[in-house]
């Protein structure tokens, strides 16, 4: 879902855990001023901050903004409609994973159902 298709041209997201603001804009393709308003626009971006107020993306956020990226550089959206694009797409992921949370509860009821009918 979140992994844009037209970021080919991206480099890969290495495997840590955290990433500061300047690997961010390196792996996004995108400047640290651009990733500071896009935080202001965007409530999806929420990087920790810490000592300084130094930001510190997790992958997720990545993969977000190379999602954001795409949508405003390479299919035109502006703003308003990137966020708005964004929040349907997480309320859509939201349903689904309530309703396998839903499914696998079931499971677990009926299966505790059963060991209490022996």
């Amino acid at each position: 879902m979140l992994e844009a298709g037209n970021n080919d041209d991206l480099p890969p997201i290495p495997g840590k855990r955290y990433f500061t603001i300047g690997e961010v804009s390196d792996l996004c393709g995108v400047k640290p001023h651009v990733l500071r308003y896009w935080e202001q626009e965007f409530p999806q971006l929420k990087p920790v901050k810490r000592r300084g107020n130094r930001r510190y993306y997790q992958r997720q956020d990545v993969m977000v903004i190379r999602q954001i990226r795409s949508l405003l550089y390479e299919e035109g959206f502006t703003i308003g409609g990137a966020r708005q694009r964004l929040q349907g797409e997480e309320a859509r992921s939201d349903v689904t994973q309530s309703q396998q949370i839903v499914r696998q509860l079931r499971m677990e009821l009926e299966e505790i159902a059963r060991i209490l009918r022996r």
